[in-house]
Order: C-alpha cells, then sequence, then structure tokens
C-alpha cells in the first residue's frame, strides 16, 4: 500500500524525453569501447536487482496475506503485530518506486546508443513498427502506476494519501483504529503486491528482451569490424604479383 504513492504521485522521469541532456553528455565523454562496457555492466546490475527486488515483493505478499490470516482470527491486530505491517506496506511502497527507475534507467540507455549508435536504432526486433524500447518502458511504468491507483481508489482510497513516507503512516495510523480499516489495509497492500509480483516479472522480460538485442547488434557490428580488418590485412601482406615478359621501360628518342 505504501508503495503506490511512491509510483503514482512521486515525480516518475517521464518518457526518455529527459534523457537528451544526459545523452549528449555521455556521447561526448565515451568512446564507443566505454559507451558498450558502460551499458553492459549496467544491465547486469540492473537484471541482478529486478530478480532481488521480485523476489522481496512475493516475500511482502505471502507476508501480508499471513497478517490477513490473523485479523480474521482476530478483533484486531495487535500493536506489535500492525508495527510490522506498516513497514512491509512501506517496503512495497519502496519497490515501485524501484521499479519506475529501472524502467527509467533503461529508457535511458535506449535513446543514449540510439544518439550514439546511429544504426542500432534501425536494429529493433520484436517490437511494434515504429516503436523504440523507450516507448516500451513508458507504457509499462503508465499501465503500473493506473493499475495501483485503480486499486487504491477501489479502496476508497486516493494516491494522495501515498505519496510520501509521512503521508502514509498517517494513512496507515488511521486506519489501524478499526479492524475494518487494518483489513482494508491489508487488502490493498495484498492486491498491490501480487500485481507488482506480475509487473516486475514483465519488467523482467522486457529488460532481457533489450539485453539481447543490445547484445546481437553489438556482436553483429563487432563482426562487420573484424571481417573488414581481415579483408585490409589480406590485401596489403599479399604477393606482390610477378611482372614478367614485359618490355623494358628505357627512353627512346
Amino acid at each position: 500500500m505504501a508503495i503506490v504513492g511512491a509510483s503514482i504521485i512521486g515525480p516518475t522521469p517521464g518518457r526518455a524525453g529527459g534523457v537528451t541532456g544526459q545523452a549528449t553528455e555521455w556521447t561526448q565523454l565515451l568512446n564507443n569501447g566505454e559507451l558498450v562496457a558502460l551499458v553492459g555492466k549496467s544491465t547486469e546490475q540492473i537484471n541482478n536487482q529486478m530478480t532481488q527486488i521480485a523476489q522481496l515483493a512475493e516475500q511482502i505478499q505471502n507476508q501480508i496475506r499471513m497478517y490477513e490470516n490473523m485479523l480474521q482470527n482476530t478483533a484486531q491486530l495487535p500493536f506489535h503485530v500492525w508495527s510490522k505491517v506498516e513497514n512491509n506496506l512501506n517496503r512495497l511502497r519502496s519497490l515501485v518506486a524501484q521499479g519506475e527507475g529501472i524502467a527509467f534507467s533503461m529508457s535511458n540507455a535506449d535513446d543514449v546508443l540510439r544518439q550514439r549508435f546511429q544504426s542500432y536504432g534501425e536494429f529493433k526486433t520484436g517490437l511494434a513498427d515504429g516503436q523504440s524500447f523507450s516507448s516500451s518502458y513508458e507504457e509499462w511504468s503508465t499501465t503500473n502506476r493506473d493499475t495501483i491507483a485503480g486499486t487504491l481508489k477501489a479502496a476508497g482510497l486516493t494516491a494522495e494519501q501515498f505519496s510520501s513516507e509521512e503521508a502514509t503512516m498517517s494513512s496507515l495510523r488511521s486506519m489501524s483504529e478499526s479492524a475494518d480499516g487494518q483489513m482494508k489495509a491489508l487488502q490493498v497492500g495484498h492486491q498491490i503486491a501480487a500485481e507488482q509480483v506480475g509487473q516486475f516479472r514483465k519488467l523482467r522480460g522486457l529488460i532481457a528482451q533489450q539485453t539481447t538485442m543490445m547484445a546481437t547488434w553489438f556482436q553483429s557490428d563487432q563482426a562487420d569490424k573484424d571481417l573488414a580488418q581481415l579483408r585490409r590485412e589480406r590485401f596489403f601482406n599479399a604477393a606482390q604479383p610477378g611482372v614478367r615478359g614485359g618490355q623494358a621501360m628505357e627512353p627512346r628518342w
């Protein structure tokens, strides 16, 4: 539940339009080899991070389900238990924000590479006509935020109540005063956690697709360079053809 605000209300880096300045700076400072290495390292780190985020979201989902079962058998959750609920919901909000940040980061990488390597922009596989990975990440972020907003609205809550950690905690404390409020908070948290597990899987799939495409392009580009270098070496190292039977060149007058 807590997570929701971060992604819905918080300033989400819109499409990769803001990439222009950063991308220009990168392309000025880095040569091709450094840029390729930077993107490769960043992608590996993001893949590891996505795995951790997905696992945490599943853990939180299971814990919230456990709290729901406890509440069904009691009049109200004890204070020490509710404190754990608040902590889990805030962690969930944080995970959503991380997912949004990752989507923007990978969108950034796509724009940077398309600026530096013109042919890269044409080397797209598995995407709709005219679509880039940047727009795909934007669609993912929009869908994620809208889904979370809809979940909150169905429970009579608003995204503004979860726009910051302070606002989130204030809302949770108010809801903790009654069993009905606690159950509503748990239900919303459970729905959002379940949705995030699915959304993170989609994001991982998109990142994997982009990673495969980048690796394929880098390999094909390097293969072209290697082939060109091989042809140059063969040309310059070729034996000089012998000249036989020709007429000696001498001045005639």
